[in-house]
């Protein structure tokens, strides 16, 4: 219903996507940002490339739709942000634990965000059993700190550290037998 609002150029698009998505869209802006000014523009900006884009382009699963959206936009102002500063924040913390596994010599950002969106790694996280995969996709998606995803799933924050690190090595494994690092 809401995406055929934004075809019939419906202004109540905007309105309907926040009510419905606006909570989901931030909770990914704040994982990557960690700041709620930043979460909040890169939100509004989400509602707008979703108007830019439908027409012509009609996804299939608008929340999905949205949540690509978002990281991307929000990926982006932080590498604006963070152009000349590298801190010890969220971002970081994810890169860093993924350069392990993904090819060294490069930029690490660029790479991640290349090949997250590739086959191969879609190929290994849906591979994965229900708990890794919900696991690896809160931390490395949706960038969720390590004490959220344990929250979350009932888990110790050691059982989740245990299964991320178990994850990474699976996934260097299988990046290494593709013959991509």
């Amino acid at each position: 219903m809401i995406v055929e609002l934004y075809w019939q150029r419906n202004e109540s698009a905007i309105a309907e996507t926040a009510a419905k998505y606006g909570k989901y869209c931030y909770a990914i802006a704040y994982g990557v940002l960690g700041n709620s000014g930043d979460a909040e523009e890169s939100v509004n900006d989400t509602y707008l490339d979703a108007w830019n884009s439908m027409p012509p382009h009609r996804p299939s699963v608008l929340a999905t739709f949205l949540g690509k959206l978002t990281r991307r936009i929000s990926i982006d102002r932080w590498r604006r942000r963070n152009a000349d500063k590298r801190g010890g924040g969220r971002m970081e913390l994810v890169l860093e634990e993924l350069s392990e596994c993904i090819a060294a010599g490069g930029d690490v950002e660029r790479t991640v965000e290349d090949q997250m969106l590739g086959e191969s790694i879609n190929r290994f996280v849906k591979a994965l059993p229900q708990p890794e995969q919900q696991v690896f996709l809160c931390r490395y998606f949706y960038m969720d700190g390590v004490e959220d995803i344990a929250k979350r799933f009932g888990f110790t924050q050691s059982k989740v550290k245990s299964m991320l690190h178990r994850t990474r090595v699976k996934l260097r494994k299988f990046l290494e037998k593709e013959g991509m690092v």
